[in-house]
């Protein structure tokens, strides 16, 4: 596969497989030098097994990828000079202080020694942990740890910055702080951003989103193309029979509607000027009802056929039944 022009991660036709299970299923995408690219999908679909394949932790059964210019399978060694890299779980030491983990990281990346010290204090400067340079890891909120773990990420000034799920287990503000952290460091440091992530209004800091589902990238886009391709405005009832609605919905106003988190949902163009018509003839007493413009919620349902939350359902009962697919999520 030809690296395209400006193409920091090239990826052609990219499987693994787990016995006889297929994690993924011959993906393929480009993602440009200076740009956040987000594999947005569910819990099982196949991100952390894409990431682990392009960041060298684990080698594809078929396909190529090429990271920084340089073929994963072939130019390890390369490929890991140039990238950072935010597990899921901390791989911090507990018993160091956040400088002496850095310390230890640029070590092992070869970060010149008179580059060191600056780097690190640049670097904890960025994410806000300066004046805690000297606490002991363990003492720190989860929170900091990440954040720690971001500058850990940058030290050695990457090429690429890999980030897998990087605000999972974390509380609402504790994210968002997070995220403000990651925008600034986009500014600053000029660097390509790979990340996954389940969480939709972390997807919408993406330039670039690509949907994957069941090992397959359904959909790729920006958010506001996504959003703009399903075209129609999500609509939610509550009804005291939701099956019979569904019904009301086909026969009446030829309308595909299914049930989620207890309340039914269908799609329509002017969903406003909808709604007085719903009431006067669908026939089937309504409780309440909501319009919102599409979301990327309504972008995985429409390129799915089902929301992210019964995806993960799915994906946590398969991942359950398949040991091996546990222990390649571990790495």
């Amino acid at each position: 596969m030809t690296l395209s022009s400006g193409a920091a991660i090239a990826v052609g036709n990219l499987s693994r497989r787990f016995g006889a299970l297929e994690a993924v299923r011959g993906v393929s995408f480009e993602v440009l030098a200076g740009e956040t690219f987000g594999f947005l999908g569910p819990n099982g679909a196949g991100k952390s097994t894409t990431i682990s394949m392009l960041c060298t932790l684990l080698k594809p059964t078929s396909g190529t990828a090429r990271v920084a210019g340089y073929d994963v399978v072939r130019d390890r060694a390369e490929v890991r000079k140039r990238i950072g890299l935010v597990f899921q779980e901390t791989t911090l030491d507990d018993y160091l202080t956040a400088q002496e983990n850095l310390r230890f990281h640029a070590e092992l990346y070869g970060v010149p020694r008179g580059q060191t010290a600056p780097r690190i204090e640049d670097v904890l400067r960025m994410v806000g942990l300066l004046e805690r340079r000297d606490g002991i890891v363990r003492t720190f909120s989860g929170g900091m740890k990440r954040r720690l773990e971001i500058a850990r990420g940058l030290l050695h000034s990457p090429r690429v910055l890999f980030l897998d799920e990087p605000t999972v287990g974390l509380d609402p503000q504790t994210r968002a702080h997070i995220w403000s952290y990651i925008n600034e460091l986009r500014q600053r440091e000029s660097i390509t951003m790979f990340l996954t992530t389940h969480y939709m209004d972390e997807a919408e800091h993406c330039d670039r989103i690509a949907i994957i589902d069941e090992g397959r990238i359904v959909v790729e886009d920006t958010p506001e193309h996504l959003k703009a391709s399903v075209g129609q405005d999500r609509v939610q009832i509550s009804t005291e029979d939701d099956a019979a609605a569904i019904v009301a919905l086909r026969d009446h106003f030829s309308i595909d509607a299914t049930v989620s988190e207890g309340a039914t949902v269908f799609y329509v163009h002017r969903g406003e000027e909808f709604v007085p018509r719903l009431f006067a003839q669908l026939g089937v007493p309504i409780r309440s009802v909501s319009v919102a413009r599409p979301t990327l919620d309504d972008v995985f349902m429409n390129y799915t056929g089902r929301t992210i939350r019964d995806a993960e359902a799915s994906g946590s009962e398969r991942l359950a039944s398949t040991p091996w697919m546990r222990a390649s999520r571990r790495r």
